[in-house]
């Protein structure tokens, strides 16, 4: 059982009624399967006698998504073109799985590109929204720096004339130095720059673009998605052939290996390794959140290994932040190992005290994830434990909730 359960707070802005619904309707399935019921007035005589009989007649809809293994990027592509150009949009909004490689994290790039072309600008992507923020302060600062200078130029022409003026305002009572909360974007240089597109030649310039954005799935992300649910085909990028489950169990271990990289997934002289392969120690804490119900995504933004949300990014902000730390069985194992595990010796307390700091600024909880790497002693060789995924059953997941003590808030 878990340590962690959901909190009620809500982070973040209030969201509009309307964009909330909204987003319920769009993300309402946390899962790419489906599983569908048919409705009592559409059911066949059969469904309803077996209704009656208490037997359930729910119906697996399996969105059956595809994806291209990239051992150099250690992830899988999903196309955003071509016959299986819906199954971004599927792994998106059923579960938020992967990113897209030309976005922060919504595959939102070809709706950028066509907001671009419309005169208004409506209907602005997170990305677009930030950029045009930044924009906005930027001008601000150097509309302010310029009324500053001019106040300080005044100032001094008045002070050698001998006149009594107030500091930053022009003679009439107006203010000279803008303040954030009076000061309005300049809207007329953007209109003098390029012309608006009639809506004939948006419509045009839409047909032109091609897609080029792919959704980037991490390997923990893919072999949830393959195993777990089976609704991922993973193909070969050199053949374009479909992998079977041991040999994509092979490959993404394989994918640590810089020797391993310039081979086939389905090479024969690729073989499962050892226990302590990062791939394994990483997909231990990704099952163990995933299997319940956390929407686990990576967390390299606040320096840790992943952020668990409640229900999604667009929803509300990552309740936590997850610090992955190995921890070895047996000592001699991380001794003689080929991989350098993060976190996998002890850490500095100055190391803690930052990350704990960075996630404290963002209202997130730090919590330590302990995974036990279980010993090689255990096994003989000619055990083939590391040749399927029965080998998670030998790892063990601690978790430690690490908060920042306030004196002056926490006296009660």
């Amino acid at each position: 059982m878990s340590l962690i359960t959901p909190s009620g707070r809500s982070k973040g802005p209030h969201k509009p009624f309307n964009r909330r619904s909204e987003n319920n309707r769009i993300y309402a399935n946390p899962l790419p399967i489906i599983l569908s019921t048919p409705a009592s007035s559409s059911a066949s005589p059969l469904q309803k006698a077996l209704g009656l009989l208490g037997i359930s007649c729910t119906h697996i809809l399996n969105p059956h998504c595809e994806g291209i293994f990239d051992a150099a990027t250690r992830s899988v592509w999903v196309s955003n073109s071509g016959p299986n150009s819906k199954d971004v949009m599927i792994l998106w909004q059923r579960g938020f799985f992967g990113k897209g490689d030309l976005s922060r994290s919504e595959p939102s790039w070809l709706s950028r590109q066509i907001n671009a072309k419309k005169l208004a600008g409506k209907g602005l992507t997170s990305e677009e929204i930030t950029a045009k923020r930044r924009a906005e302060r930027k001008q601000f600062k150097l509309d302010r720096a310029k009324a500053m200078a001019a106040a300080a130029a005044e100032a001094e022409a008045a002070f050698s004339e001998g006149r009594i003026i107030s500091p930053g305002y022009a003679p009439d009572g107006t203010r000279l130095i803008p303040s954030a909360a009076t000061w309005k974007p300049s809207t007329s240089t953007a209109a003098e720059e390029e012309p608006p597109l009639t809506p004939e030649a948006v419509e045009d310039e839409e047909e032109l673009l091609e897609d080029i954005e792919h959704l980037q799935l991490t390997l923990q992300e893919a072999f949830f998605l393959l195993w777990n649910l089976d609704c991922l085909t993973v193909l070969d990028s050199n053949t374009l052939e479909p992998l079977s489950l041991a040999q994509i169990w092979t490959a993404f271990q394989n994918a640590h290996d810089p020797l391993a990289l310039s081979l086939s997934p389905s090479h024969p002289s690729l073989k499962p390794c050892r226990f302590d392969n990062p791939f394994l120690v990483n997909y231990v804490v990704y099952h163990h959140y995933r299997s319940l119900g956390w929407v686990v995504k990576n967390g390299i933004k606040f320096c840790v290994d992943y952020l668990l949300y409640k229900r999604g990014p667009v929803f509300n902000h990552a309740e936590f932040a997850i610090v992955v730390c190995p921890v070895y069985e047996d000592p001699a194992d991380q001794a003689n190992s080929p991989f350098e595990l993060q976190n996998s010796s002890p850490f500095t307390w100055s190391w803690l005290s930052t990350i704990n700091r960075v996630n404290s600024q963002v209202q997130k909880t730090l919590i330590l994830t302990y995974v036990t790497i279980p010993t090689h002693s255990r096994f003989s060789n000619s055990d083939d434990t590391l040749s399927s995924p029965a080998c998670f059953a030998h790892y063990s997941v601690r978790e430690v909730v690490i908060k920042r003590f306030i004196p002056t808030r926490m006296r009660d």
